[in-house]
């Protein structure tokens, strides 16, 4: 595993003003697992734009060797043939084709040298998702499959031509822990066959995990390359920040007030299928200052109970939503906005921002009301009351007039909170707000949360990493198969107990709701 089949030797990239990679040179061996860690901004993501074309040689300094020979990446597929293969965290399948179609587009099966032959291609990609794990219908449209599912296929779909290097980039960021586990396998299968892996994660545990050698990033340098022998989170926390975070959960003061938020009898029915709930008479309560936490696996209904919240999706008749002990019929996004309710989704690219639209337009899109006069929008008025949120938020952008697609995952973050903070709601629900974000940034929103419970805003936190939640929540509620089967306050909380109550484990002595 000394043979260097990949070099990027002093490569230097820069923008308008903002020079984002400074001197790197990074190399990986054949058959190993070369982690990339750092903050949001650090520089990962220009460095990979690089390594696979998107960003042609022409467009910065330095080189870049394959098996000792220079390359000339001018596009995308120039990469490719070189045997890099990229795998974003952005999953880029074709909604309306086939899982099949999806997998052997550009691979196209051919009998009597022009007819497609779709028993080929349905062979191949069914022995990939055999190799991956993936058991769904190859004939079964992307758009109809999970985030988890699309990603596992995009995964299955990278590793037909055997690549050289596969760059996986926040690979697990949807994925449950046994399709995580399952891609470790995969992973290291590739190894075994000599195909290297470049991987870059937020998540230092699973860096450890996987990795054989790790880079660490910050201000478009590499600060340090660690070998397996070196490995210690506190040290690779200290390298990526710059600076020694004693407490990844800062402290919080504990002052809820009177219930701000209550639901009764809410109940989901599943918008295809007959018969089948998504969420099942669940009832909670939330008070003033107060930070719940929502426990499960992916599929217990967790997101599709505060999309019901929120107006998004539409439940039972049955239920009662009461705000400051009020009963209020919530049936729109509009409504939920109007009664104080601001919901931060669980992916932020698809449903958060409005990519080719700028940080003003994005965070103001919401609130152009309290930003106009008779009808006509201020300007003026936008950009005063959006940098005095980038300032608190510490988003990091050259101006407000920055298109928000260039923003790294954090600073898209902190302007979506941006756009619900300026409607000053009662209730913000978070789901997953930290997925693809670095420690660093994690630990500003955190201190924001903290913040404004204080000043008596209430939250409603899903993650999928425990310890996230254990160490923000003050109170928690599980769901399993779209019902609460578990609620505990934190004192009494623990990863065990959680994951009990979210498999359907009865847990003695665990308090309802």
């Amino acid at each position: 595993m000394n043979e260097r089949i990949l070099e990027l030797k002093n490569i230097t990239k820069d923008f308008i003003g903002v020079r984002a990679l400074n001197d790197v040179s990074f190399d990986v061996k054949k058959g190993e697992v070369h982690s990339i860690i750092g903050e949001n901004g650090a520089g990962k993501t220009t460095l990979m734009k690089v390594l696979s074309g998107a960003y042609p040689c022409t467009s910065y300094d330095g080189e870049i060797l394959c098996k000792g020979d220079t390359q000339h990446f001018h596009t995308p597929r120039h990469a490719k043939e070189a045997g890099i293969e990229m795998i974003y965290q952005e999953v880029h399948l074709i909604p309306e084709l086939s899982v099949i179609e999806n997998i052997m587009v550009g691979d196209i099966r051919r009998k009597m040298g022009f007819m497609v032959d779709w028993n080929a291609m349905e062979s191949d990609a069914k022995r990939i998702l055999d190799e991956v794990g993936l058991d769904i219908d190859p004939e079964e449209k992307a758009r109809k499959l999970s985030t988890s599912q699309q990603q596992m296929v995009a995964i299955a779909k990278s590793t037909i031509k055997k690549p050289m290097v596969l760059v996986l980039d926040e690979p697990t960021s949807s994925l449950t822990n046994n399709e995580k586990e399952n891609l470790f396998k995969i992973i290291n299968k590739l190894k075994n066959l000599g195909i290297s892996s470049i991987y870059i994660s937020h998540k230092i545990e699973e860096v450890i995990e996987i990795s054989d050698r790790i880079s660490i990033m910050r201000d478009g340098n590499i600060i340090k390359t660690l070998e397996q022998k070196d490995f210690d989170i506190d040290n690779i926390i200290t390298l990526m920040v710059g600076r020694t975070l004693d407490n990844r959960y800062p402290a919080r003061k504990k002052m809820p007030g009177d219930e701000v938020l209550r639901v009764e009898s809410l109940t989901v029915p599943h918008p295809y299928i007959k018969d089948r709930k998504l969420v099942q008479d669940v009832s909670f309560s939330l008070k003033k200052g107060e930070v719940l936490g929502i426990g499960g696996l992916v599929g217990a209904g967790r997101s599709e109970l505060v999309n019901a919240i929120f107006g998004y999706l539409k439940p039972e008749p049955e239920y009662k939503i009461f705000i400051e002990g009020e009963e209020r019929r919530i049936d729109s996004i509009k409504s939920a906005i109007k009664n104080g309710i601001a919901l931060l989704t669980e992916d932020r690219r698809a449903t958060g921002i409005i990519p080719a639209l700028s940080i003003r337009e994005n965070a103001t899109i919401v609130s152009l009301k309290k930003m106009s006069k008779y009808g006509v929008i201020s300007h003026t008025k936008e950009k005063e009351i959006l940098n005095d949120y980038i300032g608190k938020l510490n988003i990091k952008a050259n101006d407000t007039e920055t298109r928000i697609k260039t923003l790294s995952g954090g600073n898209q973050q902190k302007v979506v909170m941006s756009k619900w903070l300026i409607q000053k709601p009662k209730v913000m629900i978070l789901d997953e707000p930290t997925r693809g974000i670095d420690v660093g940034a994690k630990f500003e929103i955190y201190n924001l949360i903290n913040a404004l419970t204080e000043e008596g805003m209430s939250f409603i936190i899903i993650s999928s990493e425990l310890p996230e939640l254990l160490g923000m929540c003050d109170r928690f509620i599980v769901l399993c198969n779209g019902r609460i089967t578990a609620g505990f306050d934190q004192c009494e909380a623990t990863e065990d107990r959680i994951v009990a109550a979210a498999t359907g484990v009865s847990i003695k002595n665990a308090n309802k709701n």
